[in-house]
């Protein structure tokens, strides 16, 4: 790292802050006009509030991103035009379907060619999986972009909780960067994203005033997996599976429970670890500082794969935030033992 990065990195950050702050006061009479939220069975908010603060995230980081990146002379290879145009679309499939839902087919269909074309976009010589065939791990990473991408979607269900996961994954992508594990493009890049939750953050705080919305979560989630892809192609495979760890297991286990029970999971629920919290005692602030702290904690031990690189450590690390994980879900879904005085006023949205 040099103090020129560093300069950089914190400017961008700032930067997509301010330009994502001051588009949400622009963009807020519109999207509470014509953008409302409104509390149904399944919603955890008590009021209608406007959703769609995502366009201002997505639009923010791209536009910090394309800053930092070529005001500060940094090589832009790796933000392609492609990746750029599937987070566009992925952010107008999200759009979409906040005005009007979209059958669950076309909105799938939509998101592979997002997914496919990210997918397509990486280096030829990049092996995130080296022990399988090239053609099946580009599979797998399609599977699993297109899962990662979803999930992203299905935890942004209570107020602060995207910031609770993105900021601290954002951060940890630009300290690993600096320790040589992301080239600097890509640092570049979640800087910015860092920096557009964080000016997102203080209007979505409990009780939110504004959502994100899937014109902001779909194509945040793409983000993201596009950076830990390129994280694992760089190598650190365990640093890439540790950063998202509490989203994996949240959101994979609850399918899995819903399956098990003959669910159909495309319907909307309120059994996420964090919704069963939230409804067993844990205020919202609670949740998302818990998590929150489990994201800074999983953020270190990727930072250690890379550090003292080599197969012991990384194996060490995943049963370290594996045991880190469990134990959240574990509180989280035994809830406190004594139910809450009155209903909490704290809000938030499942989407």
């Amino acid at each position: 790292m040099t103090g020129a990065s560093a300069v950089r990195d914190a400017a961008t950050a700032a930067c997509s802050a301010v330009l994502c702050a001051g588009l949400i006061l622009l963009l807020y009479p519109a999207l509470r006009r014509y953008a409302l939220a409104k509390p149904n069975a399944r919603s955890s908010h008590h009021q209608p509030t406007p959703q769609g603060g995502g366009i201002a995230v997505i639009a923010a980081t791209i536009a910090a991103a394309c800053l930092g990146l070529f005001g500060f002379g940094t090589a832009p290879a790796p933000l392609s035009a492609t990746v750029l145009a599937a987070v566009v679309l992925m952010a107008a499939i999200g759009a979409v379907d906040d005005i009007r839902s979209l059958d669950v087919a076309p909105r799938l269909a939509l998101q592979a060619v997002a997914v496919a074309a990210v997918i397509w976009s990486l280096p030829a010589d990049l092996r995130a999986l080296p022990v399988t065939p090239f053609w099946l791990e580009r599979l797998v990473l399609f599977v699993a972009g297109l899962w990662f991408v979803n999930l992203v979607n299905f935890m942004d269900g209570i107020d602060w909780m995207t910031v609770a996961e993105v900021v601290p994954i954002a951060a940890a992508l630009v300290g690993l960067g600096y320790l040589g594990a992301l080239p600097p493009a890509c640092v570049v890049v979640a800087a910015a994203l860092g920096g557009a939750m964080i000016g997102f953050a203080f209007f979505n705080r409990p009780v939110a005033t504004l959502f994100l919305g899937d014109v902001g979560s779909l194509p945040i989630g793409l983000l993201l997996g596009w950076l830990l892809v390129l994280l694992a192609g760089s190598g650190y495979l365990a640093a890439a599976l540790l950063l998202p760890l509490y989203y994996l297991a949240d959101a994979t286990l609850t399918i899995i429970r819903r399956l098990f029970r003959g669910e159909p999971i495309w319907r909307a629920h309120r059994t996420h670890y964090y919704q069963l919290a939230t409804e067993r005692g844990f205020s919202v602030s609670e949740v998302v500082a818990l998590v929150f702290l489990v994201n800074l904690g999983l953020g270190a031990l990727a930072a250690a794969t890379v550090i003292v690189p080599g197969r012991l450590s990384a194996i060490a690390a995943l049963i370290a935030g594996a045991l880190i994980v469990t134990g959240l879900l574990a509180v989280l879904a035994k809830g406190r033992k004594q139910a809450p005085a009155a209903p909490s006023r704290e809000n938030g949205r499942l989407t």
